[in-house]
């Protein structure tokens, strides 16, 4: 039985951009959806490019304050009045004409397709424009304004869930949707990412488990520097599937940040494409044992604009698809003459870095002396137990 799959896409979403030495790269978007539509992933048996409209402020506010809404709205019309004490202005999030519609826009397909799992229209959605997880209730923050991650889950707990877990790959630590839930038991936030020690936003570390009443329900895998291929998909595999197995969610959703990757220019693991498609396809397969099939899967974070970002959400969106694309599949030629024409850049040929995505598995056993077996067994011991499980 094919499975229907919404792709959210509406071209606007490219409006999300911080200007030309920022480099949150709209590119990256567009080039994904060229790489989706040249692999024909967009017209699969059973799937529907589907553009929602922008989120309201009433949807809005289940996650962030009114007042914080509007000083969006309020930079969004001039540019040059951000108030910086809510995060806009800065560096990292400086204000632009039309930040508030395209904020909401990519915030409207993420709750969009969390409505769609919910009432059945659809059993896997995918918003790559999606992901923006730093945003907290009343402020910007690592180049996000609205936390689209946190809303879609702020709406399915509104329409009726009872347990939702949130998977987080990106290289940096999902604080804002850990903060949007830390007290509330009904969901499930894990953060696989870089150390705090050497990387924003400086959360994460192991000993954030939840508020009291919420015990276990924040979950944080922090690896460090230099991790590869195989210390990332050790700490995935003897953390993620455990706990998802026994929180039973009734949705899952996840956030596939490329900015892991070896290339990418903001941050210090060193993942491949073919390990970040391994966790995808792992994720997929969680969400069809464990969650009745209902999976959201986001993009987030990821600088290596050309290299990277489109190979990687390309695989997502083709996994959710049922139609997962080969990692030796040679990459189109139109697209790749696409990405000389905007970018200048030489694009790559294949659908992998040639890496083979193995690991030892914990069952192996416990190496005191590895970094990343402490950080597992830091989380092992520190939650498990919350969940009924041995560390």
């Amino acid at each position: 039985m094919t499975v229907r799959a919404q792709l959210m896409w509406d071209e606007a979403v490219t409006a999300y951009d911080f200007g030309p030495e920022h480099p949150m790269d709209p590119v990256r978007l567009a080039l994904t959806m060229r790489l989706v539509e040249a692999f024909g992933v967009d017209k699969a048996p059973g799937v529907d490019v589907v553009a929602a409209p922008p989120a309201g402020d009433s949807t809005l506010r289940l996650v962030h304050r009114q007042d914080y809404i509007d000083a969006v709205r309020d930079a969004s019309a001039d540019p040059a009045a951000a108030d910086v004490s809510y995060g806009i202005g800065t560096i990292d999030d400086p204000a632009f004409a039309g930040m508030h519609e395209a904020s909401a826009l990519i915030a409207g397909q993420s709750v969009a397709a969390a409505e769609a799992l919910w009432r059945g229209d659809a059993g896997h959605a995918v918003n790559f424009a999606g992901g923006l997880h730093h945003a907290m209730p009343g402020g910007a923050s690592g180049f996000c304004i609205y936390n689209d991650a946190a809303l879609a889950i702020a709406r399915l707990l509104e329409l009726g869930a009872e347990r939702v877990a949130y998977v987080d790959v990106d290289v940096h630590h999902g604080d804002g949707v850990q903060a949007a839930f830390w007290d509330d038991p009904r969901v499930l936030t894990i953060s696989l990412h870089e150390h705090p020690r050497t990387l924003f936003p400086q959360t994460g570390w192991a000993e954030e488990t939840g508020a009291p009443d919420a015990e276990g329900s924040a979950v944080n895998v922090a690896l460090p520097a230099g991790t590869g291929d195989a210390g990332w998909l050790r700490a995935f595999h003897a953390v993620v599937p455990e706990l998802v197995g026994a929180f039973r969610p009734q949705v899952l959703v996840t956030q596939h940040g490329a900015d892991t990757h070896v290339e990418d220019p903001l941050a210090h693991l060193a993942v491949s494409l073919d390990a970040q498609r391994a966790v995808q396809m792992a994720l997929h397969g969680l969400a069809q044992e464990h969650a009745g099939g209902r999976w959201l899967a986001l993009g987030g974070g990821g600088y290596a604009v050309v290299d990277v970002v489109p190979r990687s959400w390309t695989h997502l969106s083709a996994i959710a698809a049922g139609v997962p694309i080969p990692p030796e599949a040679e990459v189109p030629e139109e697209w790749r003459a696409e990405v000389y024409r905007r970018t200048g850049v030489a694009a790559p040929r294949r659908m992998t870095d040639g890496c083979s995505a193995s690991f030892p598995d914990w069952e192996d056993g416990y190496d005191p002396g590895s970094a990343v077996d402490q950080a597992i067994r830091a989380v092992r011991r520190g939650v498990f137990p919350a969940h009924g499980l041995l560390p």
